[in-house]
């Protein structure tokens, strides 16, 4: 029982460390939106300029939450859903971590 109480403090306490990027000039604030039933942050990566970046929330590590879905097809759903922009497939990938980087394709302006 204090392991449990343990880790789930040391993940809270570490969280916003995770989750913090480094601002770039131009950058635009981090948006969060929910995509079946789970949580994603979308920012703009300050270290790839054009890429954007999907984050999951781990549902406060819940074992009884949601059940697991494919991750690229939320994180697509996301990125539209933040940016109004679609993700270029071509240029999807995943980090060790699980974040989702892409290049988005946005509607021409009328």
């Amino acid at each position: 029982m204090k392991t449990l109480l343990l880790s789930a403090a040391l993940a809270l306490a570490t969280a916003p460390l995770l989750t913090a990027l480094p601002a770039s000039a131009g950058a635009r604030p981090a948006t969060v939106v929910t995509v079946l039933g789970r949580t994603w942050t979308i920012t703009s990566e300050a270290h790839k300029p054009g890429y954007w970046r999907a984050t999951r929330d781990w549902n406060n590590l819940d074992p009884f939450g949601q059940p697991a879905r494919l991750r690229t097809v939320q994180a697509m759903q996301a990125f539209e859903a933040a940016t109004g922009c679609k993700p270029v497939y071509k240029t999807m990938y995943q980090t060790i971590t699980g974040d989702v980087l892409s290049q988005l394709r946005c509607p021409a302006a009328r």
